[in-house]
């Protein structure tokens, strides 16, 4: 890592299946962020539309409004911009994360562990492959909601190398509709993968009532390798923050406590 990495997460309510009412509001509420002040914006799942199942109609290409969108907000900002919406490959659906770099070029994940209670494993396909982005000299793995609930997947590793060592990932981000029904769960296990992981954690989820109406209160967080808490942001608040992560205080962590030295080696089978 050559630097501090800023970190910008934003906790709002979303227009229900609306993209264009979506990203008219997210225009305003990113509007008080000024080009060069962060690193990387951080939205909630399903950013566009809320979490929906009606992914036959509301899914979009990669040309689509959404992806437009989060490309020219990223090259206007010079930040990194992450968050999924409804997206269409060939005859398949799926919760697709969008790494949009600040040059316009992108990377994906699609969600893995799909929330059967809502029906989503019966709407749109999971996927396959974890990604870890290389950014800003930070290794950071960007997630999606139910995953929070699978330790396996989000499994940091540490290997012993000639010149040190290496950490598969610096940085987890978690970006959520999870209901206010189940906050405590979303708060503990944030807390419990930043600490077994040895990683800043940032889980950023939604406010307000969906078309459903179910009710998030948002408990949109960043915590350090410790579980602690970074930053302000509270419940139930439209709130744009930004938190610096401290390389050195990650590195310090690291080298006086390397317990994943002694952890145990996973395997995923796909």
């Amino acid at each position: 890592m050559s630097k501090d990495l800023r970190v910008t997460i934003v906790q709002t309510s979303l227009y229900w299946e609306d993209a264009v009412k979506n990203i008219r509001h997210f225009n305003k509420t990113l509007s008080k962020i000024k080009k060069g002040t962060t690193d990387v914006i951080i939205l909630p799942e399903m950013f566009s539309t809320g979490f929906s199942m009606d992914a036959v109609r509301l899914a979009e290409q990669e040309d689509g409004l959404s992806m437009q969108w989060m490309r020219e907000t990223a090259m206007a900002l010079n930040a990194a911009i992450c968050g999924s919406i409804i997206m269409k490959e060939k005859s398949k659906l799926y919760n697709r994360l969008i790494w949009m770099n600040p040059d316009g070029t992108f990377e994906s994940y699609n969600k893995r562990h799909l929330f059967r209670m809502a029906g989503e494993n019966k709407v749109y396909a999971a996927g396959k492959y974890k990604l870890v982005v290389n950014f800003k000299g930070w290794k950071i793995c960007p997630l999606v909601c139910y995953d929070l609930r699978f330790p396996a997947w989000s499994r940091n590793s540490l290997q012993q190398k000639t010149k040190g060592t290496r950490y598969d990932f610096d940085v987890l981000i978690y970006i959520a509709n999870w209901p206010a029904i189940r906050t405590f769960p979303w708060s503990q296990l944030l807390i419990a993968r930043a600490i077994e992981n040895q990683v800043y954690v940032a889980g950023v989820n939604r406010i307000g009532k969906d078309g459903n109406n179910i009710p998030y209160d948002g408990s949109s967080v960043v915590l350090d390798m410790f579980g602690s808490t970074l930053s302000k942001t509270k419940p139930n608040k439209t709130s744009v923050e930004t938190i610096t992560l401290s390389q050195k205080a990650l590195s310090e962590a690291r080298i006086k406590f390397p317990v994943l030295l002694d952890a145990d080696k996973v395997s995923i089978k796909n």
